[in-house]
């Protein structure tokens, strides 16, 4: 797809979500447009079902099918598999900067933190559905540097029934950090504060 109708569509599915995490997506992008997801299986989205804009401030709604053969059932915990709780809250991150890129973003995606979570369920190898609903309440682009943040709140579903809630979640999109010739040592192959 051409980088208009990236900025244009308002839903992707597991097809273009991988494109998207292997640089693949859009053909002939802006220069800088360097952000990638994560490549499964450490994508926790299987698809964006929804994706809106209403000036600084936006939704998204995503979903996961589970899977019994997941690899984080195989690992956490044997004996009592659950999806552990940090990869919900991953998945809120990997959406805001998502959107970062979608809004116009150039450069590479980065999780920034969040405020409270509070789990009240789980998720189990027999469950069939996880929903996210990101409501972004501001996005701020910061022209001198190139910078753009997204901050959220999440609200995490398993199968219809709300089991968390991520408050004050924060992922931005710098540019001038890709570690683009790995494994190469280079400026960007140690990690430390960003710019």
């Amino acid at each position: 797809m051409t980088y208009q109708e990236f900025q244009e569509s308002v839903s992707f599915n597991q097809e273009q979500l991988i494109a998207f995490a292997y640089g693949t997506l859009v053909e002939s992008p802006p220069e800088s447009f360097l952000a990638r997801l994560p490549a499964p299986p450490f994508l926790m989205v299987d698809r964006v079902v929804e994706l809106s804009a209403n000036g600084s401030k936006g939704r998204m709604v995503a979903e996961q099918d589970i899977r019994l053969d997941a690899w984080y059932f195989q690992c956490h915990m044997p004996g009592d598999p659950v999806q552990p709780g940090c990869l919900g809250v991953d998945a809120i991150w990997q959406l805001l900067g998502f959107y970062c890129v979608w809004h116009g973003a150039l450069g590479s995606g980065r999780a920034l933190g969040c405020g409270e979570v509070a789990f009240s369920g789980q998720i189990r190898p027999f469950n069939r559905l996880v929903r996210y609903e990101v409501e972004v309440k501001r996005l701020t682009h910061l022209k001198e540097s190139g910078t753009t943040i997204a901050i959220g709140e999440g609200r995490i579903f398993v199968d219809g029934e709300e089991i968390a809630e991520v408050h004050g979640a924060r992922a931005g999109v710098f540019k001038g950090i890709a570690y683009s010739d790995y494994p190469n040592r280079s400026v960007h192959s140690i990690g430390g504060r960003m710019a």
